[in-house]
């Protein structure tokens, strides 16, 4: 048995002053509990994507017709509310799941031994991201899923993907400077394929707010372009990305890169494939929306696939702290 620490009364306050120095003071999580906390905060951040696009595909989007209650009288769903305001209450219920995945990742990073500020920092990074696109989606509510509005609220979800990705690389990697792994050219190659998924992402909100899932059986206004014409330049704009992955895959072997980035450029490379196909099946089956769920999943995966080559094209070694007291002068003596 494991003994508990008796808590005094200067330890109560100590924890409602600074409850996060309080827990890392008593606890010291492996650097895999760091780890994991991050995965899970980067997988809630695609699972509450997939959730929202399926209130869309729905029809739930107005399930609960006004925010942050369910109505003006409750604040859950009530069974006259039927299938859609379960579903879209459910996906605002996911929201505190997300906030729990991210204050674990926060609290895991705050307690680790040495305490690394930076992945703190990407923590509550998220957690405001979080709190803003909360915000932002009951906006989404009350203006009555104003396309403009919808495609932010995605836009925002995917800087939330971008910063977890970030904090759970960061959490297999040293605090030393990152030290390239390969070339200019190579490094310029790869910031025109985030730049091009950029766009893609972009474009494919566009094609979102003028198709025809408005989220809604009521009359929901679409952006006013021709649907199947952005369609086609979304379609372009994924080729762009997947011949920049395909040029990359071939750069990186010509040079001998590292296996890192080589197959981390062919696991997006195989991502890139599969959200084609889906795409081009949903395309011509006239958007069924188990597909179109499917592409929401997988706009998430090609986007962390991109991040990930990103990621992989330095390295940051573990820092070496300096020992105190004698041991550093001799160390300073023999350098």
């Amino acid at each position: 048995m494991v003994r508990v620490q008796n808590l005094t009364r200067a330890d109560a306050l100590s924890a409602v002053r600074n409850p996060l120095a309080f827990i890392a003071e008593r606890w010291t999580p492996t650097s895999r509990t760091v780890q994991r906390a991050a995965l899970a905060a980067l997988v809630m951040a695609v699972v509450i994507v997939v959730t929202g696009g399926a209130v869309r595909l729905t029809g739930s989007g107005l399930g609960c017709p006004t925010w942050p209650k369910c109505t003006d009288d409750s604040l859950t769903a009530t069974s006259a509310m039927g299938f859609h305001g379960a579903i879209e209450f459910g996906n605002r219920m996911l929201t505190y799941v997300l906030c729990a995945a991210v204050g674990w990742a926060i609290i895991a990073a705050r307690s680790r031994k040495p305490w690394r500020r930076g992945l703190t920092r990407l923590g509550w990074a998220q957690f405001w991201i979080v709190m803003s696109n909360a915000v932002l989606g009951g906006i989404v509510v009350l203006v009555g899923l104003n396309p403009y509005t919808v495609a932010a609220h995605f836009l925002l979800s995917t800087a939330l993907i971008t910063v977890a990705a970030l904090m759970w690389q960061r959490t297999r990697e040293g605090d030393a400077a990152p030290r390239p792994l390969v070339g200019k050219s190579v490094q310029q190659l790869v910031w025109f394929l985030v730049v091009a998924s950029v766009l893609l992402i972009a474009v494919g909100t566009v094609v979102t707010g003028a198709g025809p899932h408005a989220g809604d059986s009521s009359e929901v206004a679409r952006i006013p372009v021709g649907w199947e014409n952005v369609t086609k330049l979304h379609a372009v704009l994924a080729w762009i990305v997947v011949t920049l992955t395909f040029a990359l895959w071939f750069v990186l072997k010509a040079v001998d890169a590292p296996q890192g980035p080589l197959r981390r450029t062919r696991d997006l490379f195989l991502i890139l494939l599969a959200q084609g196909v889906i795409g081009y099946v949903q395309y011509f089956t006239d958007l069924p929306e188990a597909l179109v769920a499917l592409h929401m999943l997988g706009s998430c995966l090609v986007w962390i696939g991109v991040l990930r080559v990103l990621l992989a094209l330095r390295e940051r070694p573990e820092t070496v702290a300096d020992l105190p007291g004698p041991a550093t002068t001799s160390a300073l003596t023999r350098a």
